[in-house]
């Protein structure tokens, strides 16, 4: 088992056993079997082969104590009550100790409350058949310290035991932070992409219907008025180079990193800005501010822009060219409103963006982020109307 960085010897120690711990209960079981067969065969008055193999026989199913302990303990059970045939008690009855110790440790409760009650059944048993010669003093005192050593044996299995159910919900708790890390990430992640769609979705649909307005009037402007072509080519031309640059910083965003610098994002100030473009590609529009102007957080400045800004697109789609704009930016006491109304008298007037479209999706879900509203729908008489409130932050 390769070790991690930064671990010390006693870390990389304890990890290889729990790695091994099968080899290193078979090796120690074979070990122990081997000297208590010694020892028992050679200190045993008479019986001497028997002894030294009931020894081997409670030792050996120690190598598979942590595999299968309930397994190891009844076969460590049935050779340790072998020992009433035996002349004296078998060196082997370490192993009933560590059975018990795995038993409490490793095997399911009733397993190892079972193996409690046999080790407590067993120490008067033992008593009585090697100690009785002795004295009723010594049978008493014998069975106490086999039932003690065997309580202390389960008593140190069961902290074992303590210790592994802490160590596996450790284990788990790590686990589910790092799903929950992961799962955070993925939806962060999900939400910049839709973030970002929504910007491009701005730009892109913005930049393009004023291109396209442009171009479709200057087509009919060329013949008649070659310097209102001109105009209207200058017009696109600055309306493509805007869009470049804000597809640029928009794009900047997925590759950004320490250091980088890019142009500030638009903000409610500049309303007055995007409709004097949208005003110079040839739609008649207004625009109306009340109210002393707040300082807003960039993201929600950002929003209002994006919300009139995706509004005076649909206008420029489907409202037709004939139609008249206005917007009006309130600058209320608890919230900014906005509201863009058209009268929808061009040809075009009747097509108007589906209420489940990108860019009303869009907008209601940007307003949503900062606990604001928008509504939008056809006005009585023609035309549209979308109207949006941004709370201030508290």
């Amino acid at each position: 088992m390769p070790s991690e960085p930064g671990q010390n010897v006693f870390d990389r120690v304890v990890g290889w056993t729990r790695a091994n711990s099968l080899l290193l209960d078979g090796l120690g079981a074979v070990l122990l079997a081997g000297l208590a067969g010694l020892f028992s065969a050679g200190d045993s008055t008479g019986g001497g082969l028997f002894a030294g193999l009931l020894a081997v026989a409670m030792c050996l199913p120690l190598a598979v104590r942590r595999r299968f302990p309930e397994v190891s303990g009844g076969l460590v059970a049935a050779a340790g009550l072998l020992q009433v045939l035996a002349p004296s008690p078998s060196f082997g009855n370490v192993a009933v100790l560590i059975a018990v110790y795995s038993l409490a440790a490793y095997a399911r409760r009733w397993a190892a409350l079972g193996g409690l009650g046999l080790g407590l059944f067993g120490a008067p048993v033992c008593a009585l058949r090697f100690f009785t010669t002795a004295g009723l003093a010594s049978v008493v005192v014998g069975a106490a310290f086999i039932a003690l050593t065997v309580v202390v044996s389960w008593a140190l299995g069961s902290l074992r035991r303590a210790q592994r159910q802490n160590e596996l919900a450790l284990v788990e708790r790590a686990r589910l932070l790092e799903n929950e890390r992961e799962n955070e990430s993925r939806m962060a992640a999900t939400a910049e992409r839709q973030r970002i769609a929504r910007e491009m979705h701005d730009v892109v649909a913005h930049s393009l219907s004023v291109i396209i307005a442009q171009a479709d009037g200057g087509r009919y402007a060329a013949a008649a008025d070659p310097q209102a072509a001109v105009r209207v080519l200058e017009t696109i031309s600055g309306t493509g180079r805007q869009a470049l640059t804000d597809m640029r910083n928009l794009l900047g965003v997925l590759r950004s990193g320490p250091g980088d610098e890019r142009a500030p994002q638009p903000d409610a100030t500049m309303i007055g800005d995007l409709v004097e473009q949208v005003r110079s590609s040839g739609l008649e529009v207004t625009a109306e501010v009340s109210g002393a102007a707040r300082d807003l957080p960039p993201a929600m400045g950002l929003a209002a822009y994006r919300i009139v800004q995706e509004s005076l697109t649909n206008v420029l789609k489907h409202a037709g060219p004939a139609a008249r704009t206005q917007v009006r930016v309130r600058w209320d006491h608890d919230a900014l409103r906005l509201r863009v109304d058209d009268d929808g008298r061009g040809a075009a007037s009747m097509v108007r963006p589906s209420p489940g479209g990108q860019g009303l999706v869009g907008m209601a879900e940007r307003a949503k982020l900062h606990g604001g509203t928008v509504t939008s729908g056809p006005r009585a008489g023609g035309g549209f109307s979308v109207s949006a409130t941004l709370p201030y932050s508290s």
